[in-house]
């Protein structure tokens, strides 16, 4: 199977300074603005903010 150009694989960071990273897929079709996601960072020991790296 050909992998889908409208989903991407986009990495999204930590905006707690950790560099820590996480690895997703988004709809460049539904949402075309940059991915921000509130998931756990293991360095910081918390929820922080994620936000698409490019």
């Amino acid at each position: 199977m050909a992998r889908n150009a409208a989903r991407p694989i986009v990495k999204v960071r930590s905006t707690a300074g950790t560099g820590y990273t996480y690895v997703t897929r988004k709809n460049r079709r539904n949402d075309p603005d940059r991915m921000v996601l509130r998931k756990y960072d293991p360095v910081a020991r918390r929820h922080v903010e994620f936000r698409e790296d490019r």
